[in-house]
Parts: structure tokens; C-alpha cells; sequence
């Protein structure tokens, strides 16, 4: 997967959307950054520049109108990178929208772990998992 490599200058901050914000710790932030564009239509809405070693210390992107921020792992400076575990980031859809979405996480290379389907709770949910070991649902209600 070809990254585009980020100008050697910080991004001006935006402002942060949703009044909950998961910040991932991954191995390759911008490479992340630059996935979820493609699977999830994500907009990157700043970051700083790699490190002498390419590690990126913060990136923010928008993804369906939220904020997700995500960074190299530092261990020089006591943040080992951790295998991302006992989580998943949720993206609530609307029930027109989830088809569209699934298809292009799915081209874009996520894994399914839970084929997208109608739950016990009367919602179409599923789950996948990105190159970087993090999990992902999608959930949309069935009748709008």
C-alpha cells in the first residue's frame, strides 16, 4: 500500500467532532490515517510531522462526521506499542448507508469477523478488523 509521506511541517489543528474520541495507538499512524481514506471516506484533519525514526506522535482524522486520533507507539518513552485487544470502535450508519460502507471497508481490505446481518436486537450489524489488528463494527437500523 502506497503512503503519501506528509510534508515536514504540523498541520493546523481542527476542531475535534463527537463527544467521545478513541485515540489508537497503532503501528503506523499515517499509514493508518491513509487506510481508513479508503475504508472509510476518512478526511485527515491534521498531524505532526514523522519523527527523525517515521513515527508519527499524533494524527487526526473525521470519519462519518467524528474525530479518531492516532499515533506511533513510543517506547523510548514508556508507550510500547500493545496489540490493540478487548476493544471495537463502533460506527453507528444510517440503514441506507451500511451497504455502501461495508462494501468499501471490504475493498479496501478489512478482514470480516462477523458477516453484516440482522441481530437479535433488530439492527443490521458486523464486525471486521483492519491491517493494524484493530476491530471495527458497523450497525444500522433496519427500517431507518
Amino acid at each position: 500500500m502506497e503512503t503519501a509521506k506528509p510534508k515536514n511541517e504540523t498541520v493546523a489543528p481542527q476542531p475535534v467532532k463527537g463527544g467521545l474520541v478513541a485515540y489508537l495507538q497503532v503501528d503506523g499512524a499515517m499509514k493508518a490515517a491513509e487506510f481508513y481514506k479508503k475504508a472509510f471516506g476518512a478526511e485527515m484533519a491534521g498531524y505532526h510531522p514523522p519523527d527523525e525514526q517515521g513515527r508519527t506522535m499524533h494524527a487526526h482524522v473525521y470519519i462519518n462526521g467524528s474525530s479518531l486520533m492516532l499515533s506511533d507507539a513510543y517506547p523510548d518513552h514508556g508507550y510500547p506499542h500493545e496489540k490493540p485487544q478487548a476493544f471495537t470502535v463502533l460506527l453507528p450508519l444510517a440503514s441506507d448507508d451500511i451497504d455502501a460502507w461495508w462494501k468499501r471497508a471490504v475493498d479496501a481490505g478489512m478482514e470480516v469477523t462477523l458477516d453484516l446481518q440482522v441481530m437479535f436486537w433488530g439492527d443490521r450489524y458486523g464486525q471486521l478488523r483492519d491491517p493494524f489488528g484493530v476491530s471495527w463494527a458497523m450497525n444500522a437500523p433496519v427500517n431507518g
